[in-house]
């Protein structure tokens, strides 16, 4: 059977995208895909591993683990700069429309939801948030910013876990800042490639337990393989603690460790707790927002089923 291409595909290049939570097979299943279609390359979707100080911590695929396919947007970022979801979209883009003017499928991998809904569908234009008003939201009581959002944007304060601060405090500076609710912005989303594309998308979600077993595990193998070094050469530099590649999961707990505030099993346990967590909330995320006829594999993935997932996308983007 031949090899799907750019030019095979009638109308919008194709894409092809693999989501799922971390420790998931995603890397591996994208090689496989990659071998498959023939031209095709990697591009990361996930907020981690763009950091160039975190190989090891971001669970980066390695080289051998790329299996000679060409990985894009992995490692290009250094750990002091704070890089952003618009700034990876543009980044994406670039690459995608790099890959189609070679002839080349690009496959789109990674957990991050926020990444892929804003390459995918768009981001609000929402104007920059007064500094005023932004430090006078995050300074309310979290009851009190809840019960101000109820009054500012109801809609939002019933989605909303009050709980949730962090999306609490943006809903309602957007409102306070702009006279429009985050919910108006978003209807305007602009930036979207999802209407240009043919996309095939996958979306893994692996029994629970059984993640959660493969993240404690690779926390483990982290910790064996250098991830304590990688943090030390981090701190080396004295970083603003406040950069995302200083709070990505696993620095915190082993920059504790080093600083002797706890032990070395303590910075282990923790920083299994916090990938599980993180896990849960991609998973939930990745169970409930993607469109309906999005693919979706329950299982965990093996030898087996990763080319048989890797033959059914292949054959996905033969029949678009």
């Amino acid at each position: 059977m031949a090899s799907p291409s750019v030019s095979s595909i009638r109308g919008r290049p194709p894409v092809v995208l693999i989501a799922g939570p971390t420790a998931s097979g995603k890397s591996a299943l994208a090689v496989a895909v990659a071998k498959a279609c023939g031209d095709a390359i990697v591009v990361n979707a996930d907020a981690s591993q763009v950091y160039a100080d975190l190989a090891i911590l971001s669970a980066r695929p390695t080289t051998a683990e790329m299996g000679g396919v060409p990985h894009h947007l992995f490692g290009h970022i250094d750990a002091a700069e704070a890089h952003n979801v618009a700034r990876w979209a543009a980044e994406a883009r670039d690459a995608i429309g790099r890959a189609h003017a070679a002839g080349n499928i690009p496959i789109l991998v990674g957990g991050t939801g926020l990444y892929l809904r804003t390459l995918l569908f768009g981001i609000a234009p929402v104007p920059a948030i007064d500094p005023d008003i932004r430090a006078a939201v995050r300074a309310l009581p979290v009851p009190e910013a809840h019960a101000a959002l109820v009054q500012a944007d109801p809609e939002a304060a019933a989605r909303l876990n009050p709980a949730d601060t962090t999306r609490v405090a943006r809903a309602l500076e957007v409102v306070r800042a702009t006279g429009r609710t985050l919910g108006d912005w978003q209807q305007a989303r602009e930036g979207g490639i999802i209407d240009a594309i043919t996309l095939a998308p996958l979306v893994l979600l692996p029994p629970r337990d059984e993640l959660r077993e493969r993240c404690d595990r690779r926390l483990v193998q982290m910790f064996e393989q250098g991830a304590i070094a990688e943090v030390e050469a981090l701190l080396a530099r004295d970083l603003d603690p406040d950069l995302p590649a200083m709070r990505a999961i696993g620095v915190p707990q082993i920059a504790a460790y080093l600083a002797g505030a706890i032990g070395r099993d303590d910075a282990l346990t923790q920083a299994q707790a916090a990938t599980r967590q993180y896990a849960k909330r991609q998973f939930t995320w990745l169970r409930h927002q993607p469109p309906a006829d999005w693919l979706r594999h329950a299982m965990s993935l093996n030898i087996d089923s990763i080319y048989e997932l890797a033959i059914i996308l292949r054959n996905r983007l033969l029949t678009r």
